[in-house]
């Protein structure tokens, strides 16, 4: 493990899963932003965060395997296909990475656009068991797309994974924004709640409501 650590290969890949998830937190946002020339549709934010994560798969699949999300991350350790230093690693990045791309357009962005960063909230008809429920959906949908685009065992003709990979994420969004604003993603619902400071709207608070119910 050590001599992987060290190795040009490893931090190159680390560094791609910072800079990707950057870049995919950057333009996802951006795209939900209340610009008041054209507020954003729901199709226009499923398709930009789609593209984005099509687009960064191609970039940087090669170099790091284009995680770009800690429940991917995560589920890969889980099935053997990284080592758990790595997995701690490419979280770390893509958490980091995430603040940082939050943080950008935060900056670039005027303070009567910005609003709350696009932070993920519950819709007030949706309980906290319910928004759990839909994101771990959300979740198992993109995860299984990845796993099964991305096996090498595989003879059958699977396309392009970069394409699946972004219409998964775009399939998500088409209904999860209604309930959650759609995270599907962890590192997406930190960067902005970190820049914004508004801890309450992020996924964590969803976790630890119901952990709260379940322990009064």
């Amino acid at each position: 493990m050590l001599k992987d650590l060290c190795s040009g290969a490893f931090f190159r890949a680390v560094l791609a899963e910072f800079i990707g998830t950057l870049l995919f937190v950057f333009f996802g946002l951006g795209s939900a932003l209340s610009w008041p020339s054209a507020l954003p549709s729901i199709l226009q934010i499923s398709l930009a965060f789609g593209l984005a994560i099509a687009t960064l798969v191609q970039v940087i699949g090669h170099v790091s395997g284009a995680h770009l999300n800690p429940a991917v991350t995560l589920a890969f350790m889980v099935g053997s296909q990284i080592s758990i230093l790595k997995c701690v690693f490419y979280i770390l990045a893509q958490m980091l990475g995430a603040v940082a791309g939050a943080g950008l357009l935060y900056e670039f962005t005027p303070a009567n656009v910005r609003g709350n960063l696009a932070i993920n909230s519950i819709n007030e008809d949706t309980t906290a068991g319910k928004a759990v429920a839909v994101e771990l959906f959300l979740t198992m949908q993109l995860v299984l797309c990845v796993f099964a685009t991305t096996d090498s065992r595989r003879t059958d003709n699977i396309g392009s994974p970069a394409l699946s990979i972004g219409l998964s994420v775009t399939l998500g969004h088409l209904l999860g924004i209604y309930f959650t604003g759609c995270s599907m993603n962890p590192a997406r619902s930190f960067g902005p709640a970190v820049i914004m400071g508004l801890y309450n709207y992020h996924w964590v608070r969803i976790y630890g409501d119901i952990w709260g119910k379940h322990m009064t």
